[in-house]
């Protein structure tokens, strides 16, 4: 692993504390200096360690100062406040840190993460409620992978238990169970019609999971209906993630009947352990305070009394099919918020039970809701649940009609094309550029706007980097790797930034928050614009020497932005 900026400074300060005494159990927080001009790190240690010394907190940083040998890598340390030390970077050291390949990172040892995502209930088409789901897990897929790490794609699709046993009986009613020619739209009032059925006719409800216990017995006439549903759902949800540029595939839509026959022996190890015990006739798991974390008596049922399994039980499964077959070692849910205390339930079952180890890492990426401008859950005009595929489709019109009045002298084609990217893009930046545990409000106007945290902004940036050397007949690609000697302060924190890229990828990666990658590459494109407007690049008075090194940071800034727009699943474009 390549050792990163953060780190560098991090183990000489402790190497300095340590010298003087200071308990290793005292936090070293370093921090990028809110003020520029003040330095580029900003050490705030010296505080709590001079409580515990009963010294003076500035008089303690000046011995911090005196003791760390930062090895050529600061030119400046400063006491700020009442302790705090500031750190500016030595320019020479960052040149070489910008020559040493600083955009190929990996994590410290290879990991093999499963990761849950996207998760539509078949016989239905995906809606909005899917797409923070799909593009925040899509986005961590890819960072993962960037690192180094064995990364397993599971769309765990929701193919079985009551909705079809409702919708197969219903079909059987109308005789159309061996139309072999069921359009997703059809399945859809179907299903709209049965749940009204289900809900008020306790026969038909009856005969309903009758048809879910055919169906989970291999039914051979209800089998090949399901098989057919599945299908076609299946080539929608595809359908779906292609238009989204995920990196989903059928071959990641592993449904919930694939764990069928890991049902039974899972609530049989659950119960010969004694975790879970008869309760009413239904088999539960009752979890105390202490194993949640949080006081609740909801209990984890992991079969009915009438012998059906349920959520529970197929994803108890699903976790001991992914340690124990694909020997993954950390588990990422990428699920509602409103799982919470179904996932933490599952984490503490499976581990109390053994089916996970106490080592594997289970971890619930929750994410909050997409709200309508009214500033309430994104609903049609007529109250219905928008579709997905409509929203996308909206989206791209947007983005065409932008395009065609930003540059009317564009052919028809250049138009559509750069649309389609746009206006996926747009859609997915807004998303992804959220803290996700926050709900947001979904505008097309503001995700599709050429100012601030958006897409497009970034994209057009890009362009820009790219008009530089076009203008000049140069290849960016031939000043990739070149020396850069930095002079001047934009140089300086435009370098410095750039030299970041590193931890604020593995600080995404460890915490499962793309919007910190979004936030550091909206501050990139920032921080080259105030470079390009303070240090002339192509200007007849600009000296060789000088004209090469801002060149190639610049090359490198453009290298920086492509690739973390890369991570977050959105392709650059030539022109904007």
């Amino acid at each position: 692993m390549q050792i990163t900026l953060y780190q560098q400074l991090e183990q000489k300060f402790r190497t300095a504390f340590n010298s003087l005494g200071i308990d290793a159990s005292i936090p070293i927080v370093l921090q990028e200096s809110s003020k520029p001009e003040f330095g580029d790190y900003q050490v705030n240690g010296a505080m709590a360690a001079a409580k515990t010394l009963k010294m003076n907190p500035r008089e303690l940083a000046q011995k911090i100062i005196d003791s760390v040998d930062l090895g050529g890598i600061a030119d400046k340390l400063e006491i700020a406040g009442p302790g705090f030390i500031n750190i500016t970077l030595n320019n020479q050291y960052l040149s070489i840190l910008l020559a040493d390949n600083i955009l190929m990172v990996k994590d410290d040892r290879e990991h093999t993460i499963v990761v849950d995502y996207s998760a539509p209930n078949l016989a239905k088409e995906m809606h909005v409620g899917h797409l923070r789901s799909t593009v925040i897990g899509d986005a961590l897929v890819r960072i993962y992978e960037f690192l180094g790490n064995k990364v397993i794609r599971r769309n765990h699709v929701g193919d079985w238990g009551t909705q079809f046993g409702m919708l197969t009986a219903y079909l059987f009613e109308l005789n159309q169970q061996d139309n072999a020619s069921i359009e997703l739209h059809d399945l859809e009032e179907f299903y709209r019609k049965s749940k009204v059925r289900f809900d008020e006719d306790a026969d038909f409800a009856n005969r309903a999971r009758e048809f879910v216990v055919r169906l989970q017995s291999g039914d051979e006439q209800v089998l090949a209906l399901w098989q057919q549903f599945v299908e076609t759902s299946l080539g929608h949800c595809q359908e779906v993630c292609d238009r989204l540029g995920t990196k989903l595939t059928r071959a990641d839509a592993v449904g919930e009947s694939s764990y069928n026959d890991l049902l039974a022996p899972m609530v049989l190890r659950l119960m010969n352990s004694g975790i879970a015990i008869d309760s009413e006739g239904a088999k539960c798991v009752f979890l105390t305070p202490e194993e949640l974390g949080s006081k609740d008596e909801t209990p984890f049922i992991i079969q009915k009394k009438d012998g059906g399994y349920l959520y529970a039980t197929t994803d108890i499964a699903a976790v001991y099919d992914r340690v124990n077959n694909l020997g993954a070692d950390r588990l990422v849910y990428v699920i509602d918020a409103r799982q919470s205390l179904h996932l933490k339930q599952l984490f503490v079952v499976s581990k109390k039970a053994g089916i996970a180890p106490q080592k594997t890492k289970m971890e619930h990426s929750a994410f909050g809701t997409m709200m309508g401008e009214d500033g309430k859950p994104f609903k049609t005009r007529s109250g219905g649940t928008v579709k997905l595929i409509d929203l996308i489709n909206e989206a791209i019109e947007r983005a065409e009609t932008m395009i065609r009045e930003r540059n009317p002298e564009w052919a028809e084609e250049d138009v559509v094309t750069l649309a389609k990217v746009l206006g996926v893009a747009s859609m997915k930046y807004a998303d992804l550029s959220k803290n996700r545990l926050s709900d947001y409000i979904f505008s097309f106007d503001k995700m599709l706007a050429f100012d601030g945290n958006t897409a497009p902004y970034l994209l057009y940036a890009y362009t820009r980097i790219n008009s530089i050397f076009n203008k000049a007949g140069l290849k960016r690609e031939d000043y990739l790797g070149a020396t850069i000697v930095i002079n001047e302060f934009d140089e300086h924190r435009l370098a410095v930034h750039i030299a970041k890229f590193a931890e604020k990828l593995h600080q995404t990666a460890k915490e499962n928050y793309p919007h910190y990658l979004c936030g550091y590459i909206y501050e990139l494109a920032g921080l080259f614009m105030k470079f390009y407007e303070s240090c002339p690049i192509l200007r007849s008075d600009v000296r060789d020497d000088a004209k090469h090194n801002r060149l190639a940071l610049t090359a490198l800034a453009g290298e920086t932005l492509k690739l973390s727009l890369d991570l977050l699943g959105i392709p650059v474009v030539e022109r904007m």
